[in-house]
């Protein structure tokens, strides 16, 4: 059977995903420039692995040599909980308060995938959950399932940018989505609530500045001088730039997903339990959590900063 967008769509809904969208698989010169004006500013910290194959992230051909199309999908991860806002807790991302979404989205993909080659062997596609060298937000942007707002972050109409992507490169042709205009206007919400200046300018988060990397992905100290008083209570991530969005005030609904609502606690961790945790807790509690990302060691030194706000 041939495949089209709608049976695409069709099936990609019913295996969960909640946006879809498509784009020719054409190269990204200018995306990759703008990538490498980044690098060459040095916001990408210690992620050293954002220099590393800049080919792959220019051309999808370089992945899949057949490429012709690129399948954008979003999940929407949205929960109504709320911090409970005391000093003595620190404060978990909302993408964390549940199971890892890479083990829920590659689940859903590799049933999504199945599904496409039964309905046509010819059908090939690599996929990836921003852990592979492709620019998701881009995919998705050019596939018409949003905008890339002044915080970095992809909004979409329908559920602002509480939403996870995923990428399927694809050796098929498709029927190419529209895009979406930028509707951020003059609004810089998310530029004058960041406590730490990350957001340097419309569209550029320098991560040496953000509460997300120093928490999670930063492997060094956080610089008390620099930056005391200016965490908001943030144990692992943060959602400041998110919680001002005007798209995300006004738009949110609330995911379908069970697994995405808070685990064991994880919506806010105190932080003398914390400091008092050790390996074999650890392991157990955040096992198949973003938070272990973190570990043990990371998310210590991040109770021990906070403890000196109060």
């Amino acid at each position: 059977m041939k495949l089209t967008n709608e049976i695409v769509t069709d099936i990609a809904k019913e295996t969960g995903f909640d946006l879809v969208g498509f784009t020719g698989a054409d190269e990204l010169s200018e995306e990759t420039e703008k990538l490498q004006e980044w690098l060459n500013n040095k916001h990408q910290a210690g992620m050293a692995y954002m220099e590393r194959n800049l080919e792959k992230r220019r051309d999808v051909r370089n992945i899949l040599p057949d490429a012709k199309s690129v399948i954008s999908l979003a999940l929407n991860y949205y929960t109504d909980e709320k911090h409970s806002g005391l000093p003595e807790n620190g404060k978990v991302s909302r993408y964390a308060w549940g199971t890892d979404y890479h083990y829920i989205i590659w689940e859903m993909l590799d049933t999504l995938i199945k599904k496409l080659k039964e309905l046509d062997p010819e059908f090939e596609a690599v996929t990836y959950v921003d852990t592979g060298p492709v620019m998701d937000k881009v995919w998705a942007s050019r596939a018409g399932l949003g905008w890339i707002g002044k915080h970095s972050n992809l909004i979409t109409k329908e559920f602002g940018s509480w939403v996870f992507l995923s990428t399927v490169i694809t050796n098929y042709e498709f029927r190419y989505s529209g895009l979406v205009t930028d509707h951020c206007g003059s609004c810089r919400r998310c530029i004058d609530a960041c406590p730490t200046g990350a957001i340097t300018k419309e569209y550029i988060v320098d991560a040496n500045r953000c509460i997300s990397y120093l928490t999670i992905e930063n492997k060094g100290e956080i610089g008390q001088e620099e930056f005391e008083g200016k965490f908001k209570g943030w144990l692992f991530g943060c959602d400041i730039c998110q919680e001002v969005c005007p798209w995300n005030i006004k738009f949110p609904k609330l995911s379908h997903e069970d697994k995405f609502y808070p685990e064991n606690g994880n919506r806010e961790i105190n932080l003398n339990e914390v400091l008092l945790m050790e390996s074999a807790e650890f392991k157990r509690r955040f096992m198949r959590s973003p938070i272990s990302r973190a570990k043990l060691k990371g998310l210590k030194r991040n109770a021990e900063f906070l403890k000196r706000d109060f």
